[in-house]
C-alpha cells in the first residue's frame, strides 16, 4: 500500500508539475533575428534598400565571427532575405553547422527606398531637403518616391515572421535580414508603433533573440555584437 501511494505521488508530481513544464518548453519557439555584415555602401553612408550590394571584406569577416559564436547553439532552420548581403551572412552561419538555408523570403528585404536607392546621404540633403528633414525627424510619415513607407515594411516583415513560426512551431529559427526591417519587426512584437523604430539599433551582424509561446512574444536579447569583440558599435548603422 505504501509503495502504491508513493507511485501515485510520483505520477501526480510528474503530471501536474514536470509534464506541463516540459510541454511548455516544447511549445516555445525561438527566433534568432540577425542583420547582415558590412557592405561598402554601409561604410560610405549610401542608401541600399532593395539594391543587391554584396558584403565587403570586413562584412565577410563579421559573418564568420557570427558563425563561430553560434556554431554550438542548436538551430533547426535558416531563413534569409534574398539580397546577397543578408543571404551570404545567413549561409555562412548555416555552413558552419553543416546546414543550408531552407528558403528565402522577399518580405524580409530592406525598405524599398525607390528613387533614393544608391544615393549618398549628403547628396540627398541637397536634392530633397524637405523630404530628408522629414525622414530624419518624423520618419513614420515618410513615403519614399517610387518606394514604400515604414508601415508597409513592418507589415510584410511581421507576416514573414509569423509564417515562419507557424511553419516551425517549437523550433529554433534563424532569420537573416536587414537593419530597418529588423527594427520594425522588433517594434511590432513589442507593441510599438513605427514612431519608435529609430530607438531600436541594429548593427552589422547583430543578434536579436525572440521567444514565442502561447501567443506571447518576448525579446530575450537585443542588438548583441559581442562576437565582434565589443558591446556596442558606432559603425554600420546604415542599411
Amino acid at each position: 500500500m505504501r509503495l502504491l501511494k508513493l507511485f501515485l505521488t510520483v505520477i501526480f508530481v510528474w503530471v501536474f508539475i514536470f509534464a506541463p513544464a516540459q510541454a511548455s518548453a516544447d511549445n516555445a519557439t525561438t527566433v534568432i533575428l540577425i542583420r547582415h555584415g558590412e557592405t561598402d555602401y554601409n561604410k560610405v553612408k549610401r542608401y541600399q534598400g532593395h539594391l543587391d550590394i554584396p558584403l565587403n571584406e570586413n562584412g565577410l569577416k563579421q559573418a564568420k565571427l557570427l558563425a563561430k559564436s553560434l556554431k554550438d547553439y542548436p538551430i533547426d532552420v535558416f531563413i534569409a532575405s534574398p539580397l546577397s548581403r543578408a543571404y551570404v551572412t545567413t549561409e555562412t552561419v548555416a555552413k558552419a553547422k553543416g546546414m543550408t538555408v531552407a528558403y528565402t523570403d522577399d518580405r524580409l528585404k530592406e525598405i524599398d527606398y525607390g528613387d533614393w536607392a544608391g544615393e549618398f546621404v549628403d547628396d540627398l540633403k541637397v536634392k530633397y531637403p524637405e523630404e530628408f528633414k522629414l525622414w530624419q525627424e518624423r520618419p513614420w510619415l515618410m513615403n519614399f518616391p517610387n518606394g514604400e513607407n515604414l508601415r508597409d515594411m513592418q507589415y510584410r516583415g511581421r507576416s514573414a515572421l509569423e509564417d515562419a513560426v507557424a511553419k516551425y512551431p517549437g523550433k529554433t529559427i534563424l532569420i537573416g535580414a536587414h537593419s530597418f526591417i529588423n527594427a520594425t519587426i522588433l517594434c511590432s512584437v513589442l507593441g510599438l508603433d513605427t514612431e519608435h523604430f529609430k530607438q531600436i539599433r541594429q548593427n552589422n551582424t547583430c543578434i536579436n533573440v525572440l521567444r514565442y509561446e502561447d501567443g506571447v512574444w518576448q525579446v530575450v536579447l537585443l542588438n548583441s555584437v559581442a562576437h565582434l569583440g565589443t558591446l556596442t558599435s558606432e559603425a554600420g548603422v546604415m542599411k
